[in-house]
């Protein structure tokens, strides 16, 4: 491509590893491997930060805190904006499905909230939020819609755990 030629590269319908490793941005946006998973890349990617969080905080308690988490949540969703743009812009599609760190940063927060959880109330977050997610009910939907790039690939998932996270208040209130 020349520097006169202003069109976006063609779509990458199925990136593999090496379109992953060919960039620090595609790594991170595509959930280190996890959102290269050929069935439902965005469920893989929220498992992936499900075991991450949990294994993370069970070695090294000290470490993972909830402080820790809520700057390491804040940092990845910052950098989220720029690796999920910059991967959207290689791949040629916006918002492609194998970049999940919109899902993992976002299942972070919610199971940061919830933190501790027993194990049953973790399966119920992972359930609510992949319903979000892949629903988008409104106003989730509008976010996708209204927002581009990658604050727009990251903000959707973050209304989804806010809806989570709204789902646990409403039933510990009643």
């Amino acid at each position: 491509m020349n520097a006169s030629d202003t069109r976006p590269p063609a779509a990458i319908r199925k990136p593999g590893a090496a379109f992953m490793l060919s960039h620090p941005a595609h790594i991170l946006a595509q959930g280190f491997g996890s959102g290269l998973s050929p069935v439902m890349p965005g469920t893989v990617g929220t498992l992936f930060a499900w075991l991450c969080f949990d294994v993370l905080t069970q070695r090294w308690p000290h470490v993972f805190t909830a402080g820790a988490w809520g700057i390491i949540i804040a940092a990845g969703f910052l950098v989220g904006i720029w690796a999920c743009h910059q991967t959207g812009r290689d791949l040629g599609i916006a918002d492609h499905g194998s970049m999940v760190w919109d899902e993992i940063i976002a299942f972070w927060l919610v199971l940061l909230v919830l933190m501790p959880a027993p194990p049953a109330t973790q399966v119920w977050a992972f359930l609510w939020f992949r319903f979000f997610d892949m629903v988008k009910p409104p106003p989730i939907r509008q976010a996708d819609r209204r927002f581009k790039g990658g604050f727009g690939v990251m903000l959707d998932d973050l209304v989804a755990a806010f809806f989570t996270l709204l789902v646990f208040a409403v039933w510990r209130a009643l």
